[in-house]
């Protein structure tokens, strides 16, 4: 159980710094892109504005970056910018015939490619997107189609970096928090730890102590009843002293089987061991006027503890035959599934809320404390089953498809 915890908190601290990482890391990476666009897409509409080129005059082209005139386009305040774009353009007619080529800003864009590119863009419809590491902007002049494209190779390419970079940031960072966490957790939980091995000493302890003056007082009942014969009260003291000794075994086993031993596994017909024990059932089920049938595969073996394994098809089958309504139905089943054996056990009842199926195999949790009354138990049945399958490496459930019904599911791998 503390390895269990102790690996939920990594795992809960490591998920929880992915997720805080990612939405960091995300928005910086869609802010700097959201930046590459918007410069990339002002230097565009400055070019579109002037029919492909940057203004030529001298005094126009201070009063167009210096002046304000152009308010939008101040985060491109800078006369170096003409001299460090790379940009190409293409004119053509409504039919999509080129009409004019520009590559005199660019040397990696021949006339050919320059038409290709364009034939793209036409093709995409869009007015505004990339064409591999270009920037492009269509618009309308006259009767002609123009398409100007921007190179944003190195911008591209710092964006790419800081991506890898910092995904590369990010992953040591994880790594060095899971280290240090691995070292860090053992600490944090060993308050935790100290509590619960005493608390399992305590029951241990507690239950052996018990266990004997619960022996006397039933050997005294005993000696009594030979002397005074029977009567109602010497039979409630052994009635009650059985309970106690049972409650104190189950506390006990629930104990050392929650610490999941290193139980003695040897293969085992579990086929048969299902039959077996529902045939045990058979009666008992009769004389309260309920049914047990079966859906059980034969030749189906497993590796594990047989008592345990035993004692858990027991405690599912009594837990459905106490808590199954009057003329209800029972049915076990076993099969294989994969590379699993599945046992499970389906009852019907009068009512069973969704609320308590969490809860089920908590220690001493009743779904209805009137109803436990009558039967007798502790609340620890399950809990005992879940310890045992927990042992073996397994995992079981419970699920209500109407809230009149309850289904068991035990999964074991093979």
């Amino acid at each position: 159980m503390i390895r269990t915890l102790r690996i939920r908190l990594i795992l809960a601290s490591m998920v929880s710094l992915l997720l805080v990482l990612t939405v960091i890391l995300g928005a910086a990476g869609i802010l700097n892109y959201r930046k590459i666009v918007t410069d990339a897409d002002s230097i565009l509409d400055v070019l579109a504005e002037n029919d492909g080129v940057f203004p030529a005059d001298k005094h126009l082209e201070n009063d167009f970056f210096s002046t304000g005139r152009h308010p939008r386009y101040d985060r491109l305040n800078s006369p170096e910018l003409p001299y460090e774009s790379r940009y190409f353009s293409v004119f053509l007619t409504q039919d999509g015939t080129t009409a004019a080529v520009s590559t005199g800003k660019i040397a990696a864009v021949d006339t050919q490619a320059a038409i290709e590119y364009a034939q793209m863009v036409l093709n995409s419809g869009d007015s505004r997107g990339f064409v591999e590491n270009y920037r492009y902007i269509l618009y309308l002049s006259g009767d002609e189609i123009h398409i100007i494209f921007l190179d944003c190779r190195r911008e591209i390419g710092a964006f790419q970096n800081f991506l890898l970079t910092s995904t590369g940031v990010g992953l040591l960072g994880l790594f060095s928090v899971l280290l240090l966490l691995i070292i860090l957790s053992g600490r944090i939980v060993k308050p935790f730890s100290e509590n619960y091995e005493k608390q399992k000493q305590f029951i241990t302890d507690a239950g052996h102590e018990l266990k004997t003056p619960l022996t006397i007082i039933d050997a005294d009942a005993e000696v009594l009843e030979m002397d005074v014969g029977e009567n109602e009260w010497l039979s409630d003291i052994k009635n009650q002293t059985k309970r106690l000794a049972q409650l104190t075994n189950n506390l006990i086993f629930l104990s050392r089987m929650e610490e999941q031993p290193q139980v003695e596994k040897i293969e085992f017909p579990i086929s048969d061991l299902a039959e077996e024990t529902l045939e045990a059932f058979q009666a008992l089920a009769k004389t309260r006027n309920k049914t047990i049938s079966s859906q059980i595969e034969p030749m189906l073996s497993m590796v594990g503890d047989e008592n345990a394994i035993r004692q858990l098809i027991v405690i599912l089958l009594d837990n459905a035959v106490k808590y199954s309504d009057d003329g209800g139905k029972i049915e076990l089943s076993l099969q294989k599934k994969k590379n699993t054996i599945q046992l499970g056990v389906f009852n019907t009842a009068e009512s069973i809320s969704r609320a308590d199926i969490p809860h089920l195999f908590d220690r001493f949790y009743r779904a209805d404390r009137s109803r436990n009354s009558q039967t007798g138990g502790y609340g620890l049945g399950l809990s005992i089953a879940s310890a045992i399958v927990n042992a073996h490496k397994g995992k079981i459930t419970s699920n209500t498809q109407d809230e009149k019904s309850l289904l068991i599911t035990v999964t074991f791998p093979l």
